[in-house]
């Protein structure tokens, strides 16, 4: 049996969805302001994949937590569209890690990092959800998938 994505495909198109700017290039589009402007310079096409939540990418690496990184990286980029969201909670590097990573708006995930025997390991074990402390209080905070007050 095929083993499920670990990304899924979101409905970008629903009213009120924004990505990126903003829409700020609708406020300066018809302005006296100079001509010369980032949005007017730039790119048509943005080099941003919208529409994909990595969540279950996520998820699965924290369970391997322990497993040789060869073996998870191999399976995670088989079931993957490109491998970039992998490197978003997994450092290789010393200078890359991180206790925690923000993921979307207020979700945050352990950092990850692998090892010098080659196994992904939590850069920091002790961080809980209970130890995490919301940016505001209007929100609903997630640490790892559990809600933190």
């Amino acid at each position: 049996m095929k083993k499920p994505l670990l990304y899924r495909s979101v409905n970008t198109r629903t009213h009120g969805v924004r990505h990126g700017s903003c829409g700020a290039y609708r406020y300066e589009r018809h302005t006296k302001a100079e001509k010369n402007t980032l949005s007017t310079r730039g790119s048509m096409h943005s080099h941003q994949r919208h529409g994909f939540d990595y969540t279950p990418l996520f998820r699965f690496l924290l369970s391997k937590v322990g497993q040789p990184w060869h073996a998870v990286f191999s399976e995670a980029n088989a079931r993957l569209d490109q491998p970039k969201p992998v490197f978003w909670i997994v450092a290789l590097h010393e200078s890359d890690k991180q206790d925690y990573v923000r993921t979307d708006d207020n979700s945050y995930y352990s950092g990850l990092y692998v090892d010098d025997a080659g196994l992904l390991q939590k850069v920091n074990p002790q961080l809980t959800p209970e130890r995490m402390k919301p940016v505001c209080d209007c929100c609903t905070h997630t640490f790892n998938g559990v809600v933190f007050p």
